[in-house]
């Protein structure tokens, strides 16, 4: 983990000194099918002062940008487009569900744009390996973000940036152990997406302990809550409970308070609200995997990789991490003006 870390600092700065340098010095070619136009990024500033390039580049995630946490990933990929001087496209699924299906589908509308890169989240990698692969064979640079540290090399994607999941899990789950919790739940919003499920494995492990996964629709706040304390009523013996994001945290949290039990509770990703609950020792920790980075970084190493055929690797496995980094009581309030601006 230390070699990789700096690994990544190393990767950073050789990146800030090249972006800082125009594009005309750097021999980047005109976008195919583009045409040389130089433009912004879609949803960032003006971009004065940045020396412009052709570059169109496109994200497709599993999160629509209104989610409080991809709104935070998005900021990231608009303030990356507007400090690279390349075009950028956040795309999702319109139902606001999981949905792999409609994700391929703009995988496959996003290759045939030709785009200059394309950044992808790998949530179900059978349902979206087909099209990420025909994106890498019809020339287009591809980047994961988010989802897919353990299959993204399969499609030929160039690197990964986010954390390993079930890593994520295994830290979360021997930290609650190291509280004592032997009897848990862990709540997951999107049974079926790889991420969440390693999430839930890791954290299984790290207790070593029983823990139930409990699925929750978080389209309907008040019926998680229900969930979860229907999951408590039938399970009195529960001392522990692991939510995959703040929108499932804050039911969960209320439901907790409903059932005035002595719950050790965490969760994964960040929120005003979760690091307010930190704070106030209503909440353990929270596991931040720095979604902001997973939107900026891509785009900063996609036009990098145009302008110089360079990429770094991160590590042997080609994933640069940005988490987990885990908020505790004792940094939460550090954290909350970064959070409440877009930006943790």
């Amino acid at each position: 983990m230390r070699n990789r870390l700096w690994v990544f600092l190393l990767a950073l700065l050789m990146l800030g000194a090249a972006a800082c340098t125009p594009a005309e010095d750097t021999g980047a070619t005109d976008a195919p099918g583009d045409g040389g136009t130089a433009t912004t990024a879609e949803g960032g500033g003006d971009g004065d002062g940045v020396a412009q390039r052709g570059y169109r580049f496109v994200v497709v995630s599993h999160g629509q940008a209104s989610d409080p946490f991809w709104s935070v990933a998005a900021n990231g990929v608009a303030a990356a487009g507007d400090d690279m001087g390349v075009t950028t496209e956040y795309q999702a699924p319109t139902s606001g569900a999981f949905d792999p299906v409609e994700m391929a589908q703009l995988i496959e509308a996003a290759v045939a744009s030709q785009p200059d890169g394309l950044v992808v989240s790998i949530p179900d990698p059978d349902a979206l390996g087909p099209a990420i692969q025909a994106a890498v064979d019809a020339g287009i640079p591809v980047i994961s973000m988010n989802s897919g540290s353990d299959v993204f090399a399969d499609f030929g994607v160039l690197v990964h940036v986010g954390q390993t999941e079930y890593e994520a899990g295994l830290i979360a789950g021997q930290r609650m152990a190291e509280e004592g919790v032997t009897n848990a739940l862990c709540i997951n919003q999107e049974v079926g997406n790889v991420a969440l499920d390693l999430r839930c494995q890791g954290f299984t492990e790290g207790v070593g302990g029983n823990v139930e996964v409990i699925p929750v629709d978080l389209a309907d706040p008040t019926g998680a809550q229900s969930t979860v304390s229907g999951a408590l009523s039938a399970n009195p013996d529960v001392n522990g409970i692991l939510t995959l994001g703040p929108t499932g945290a804050l039911p969960t949290l209320a439901a907790v308070e409903e059932a005035n039990a002595d719950i050790a509770l965490a969760t994964f990703d960040l929120a005003p609200e979760v690091l307010n609950a930190i704070d106030e020792g209503t909440m353990l920790f929270a596991i931040d995997q720095a979604q902001y980075l997973q939107g900026y970084l891509p785009i900063v190493l996609l036009t990098q990789y145009l302008d110089t055929g360079a990429i770094p690797l991160g590590s042997v496995d080609r994933v640069i991490l940005t988490g987990p980094q885990i908020v505790t009581a004792e940094t939460a309030l550090s954290v909350v003006e970064a959070s409440e601006a877009g930006l943790r």
